[in-house]
């Protein structure tokens, strides 16, 4: 399961993270963000070794949103060394996804 970062814990856990960082922005209220939590969670338990998952409630952080430009949810950034390597918006399948990090991990 993803765990939920804030404002106040945001650099600690993503920016300093010695692993890579994937980050949900998601609202309560998002239909698509509901489809993807299984996702997220299901990554987050399986990548556990080479990928650390959180999730950021925009209706609750919206700096973080505005700071990092989220323009909608669900907007999933993938963060290496403290900064932001390749971002995705919108609903997807699992198998996308998991493609999707590993090209961006890959770069």
């Amino acid at each position: 399961m993803a765990e939920r970062v804030t404002k106040d814990t945001f650099e600690e856990k993503v920016l300093k993270s010695s692993l890579p960082v994937l980050i949900d922005f998601y609202s309560d209220s998002c239909v698509p963000c509901k489809k993807m939590s299984p996702v997220i969670g299901a990554i987050a338990d399986e990548q556990t070794e080479k990928l650390n998952v959180y999730k950021v409630n925009t209706n609750f952080d919206s700096e973080l949103a505005e700071k990092y430009s989220v323009m909608s949810v669900p907007t999933i950034v993938l963060f290496k060394d403290g900064e932001e390597i390749a971002r995705k918006s919108g609903a997807e399948k699992k198998a996308v996804l998991e493609e999707w990090i590993t090209q961006s991990l890959d770069k």
